[in-house]
């Protein structure tokens, strides 16, 4: 495994980990202000939370996700016979 994608996954587990802390917001559940006049701190927090966990698996896909593991079903696919 290469220094790089040890690092890569290092990276994505910790702000993963960051995530789970930022998501415990027990400091905004009394917080009754509106965002934009209309949604409220907490779910708009949330919805922010939501939204950085998909950027976080994004980059987990592109940084973390091995390389060798689709050479090795398209290898597997092309001994068997069958089209990838």
């Amino acid at each position: 495994m290469s220094n790089q994608l040890k690092q890569g996954r290092l990276i994505i587990a910790g702000l993963v980990i960051l995530l789970m802390i930022l998501h415990q917001d027990n400091w905004n559940w009394d917080n009754s202000n509106l965002v934009f006049g209309f949604i409220p701190v907490t779910l708009f927090y949330h919805m922010y939370i939501s939204f950085s966990a998909s950027v976080i698996w994004f980059m987990a896909t592109r940084i973390a996700w091995p390389d060798d593991v689709e050479e090795e079903v398209l290898a597997e696919v092309s001994e068997q016979g069958g089209d990838a």
